[in-house]
């Protein structure tokens, strides 16, 4: 791990919880899907989680949000977004682990979240990060091999300087990993998958023995 210069995490699963998420996509959309058509929010729920699968998670339109306000008629999304911002929270360690790696190496986010959420998902730890990116804002595509390697361009590292920490198995290890990054999976459920860590302590911890 010496030769890291320069530490990717993902947003949301990894350092950020996905409670604003959750609360936009299965609780403020149908809302008011349910008002707009005259549905129980039962069934607006129902619909909505039946439209959301019919893109599916490897589409872009999956993780954009003014695709889905326009797409379901329901008018501007920045009421729906600032009536979640009090759900934003992070795990417990995400301020300590950062504030302790920052003073040693770059750190960056590298998301597939849309930029105008990723920005409310980080409003109190974005000073910690030197950039930003949203692969769906800045490069119009999934988190893929080429994603990482773009980073790296743009950042003048070299893909074996780089650890990038994630919580989506496809897009934050395998791709990552297929681009020669560092790759760390992170999952907090507990199920101790293969090769991963339990939350961001233990990547700390890699990088910085007790003395």
């Amino acid at each position: 791990m010496r030769q890291i210069k320069l530490i990717s995490f993902d947003a949301e699963g990894t350092v950020v919880t996905p409670d604003f998420s959750e609360a936009i996509w299965h609780e403020a959309i149908p809302a008011l899907y349910a008002q707009k058509q005259g549905l129980d929010f039962a069934q607006a729920k129902r619909c909505i989680a039946e439209e959301y699968g019919r893109i599916g998670d490897q589409r872009l339109e999956w993780y954009d949000i003014e695709y889905w306000f326009s797409y379901l008629g329901l008018g501007s999304s920045e009421p729906a977004i600032q009536s979640c911002m009090g759900k934003i929270s992070y795990y417990p360690e995400t301020t300590e682990v950062l504030s302790s790696l920052v003073s040693e190496y770059r750190l960056i986010v590298a998301s597939g979240t849309p930029l105008e959420l990723l920005h409310c998902l980080l409003r109190d730890i974005e000073p910690y990060f030197v950039r930003i990116f949203s692969s769906v804002s800045h490069y119009k595509q999934l988190k893929s091999p080429d994603f990482y390697l773009m980073i790296c361009e743009e950042m003048g590292v070299k893909p074996s300087h780089v650890i990038h920490v994630g919580d989506n198995w496809q897009f934050d290890f395998l791709n990552a990993r297929q681009a020669g990054i560092n790759a760390f999976y992170i999952d907090r459920s507990g199920k101790n998958h293969h090769e991963s860590l339990s939350d961001l302590t233990q990547l700390k911890r890699l990088l910085i023995p007790p003395i």
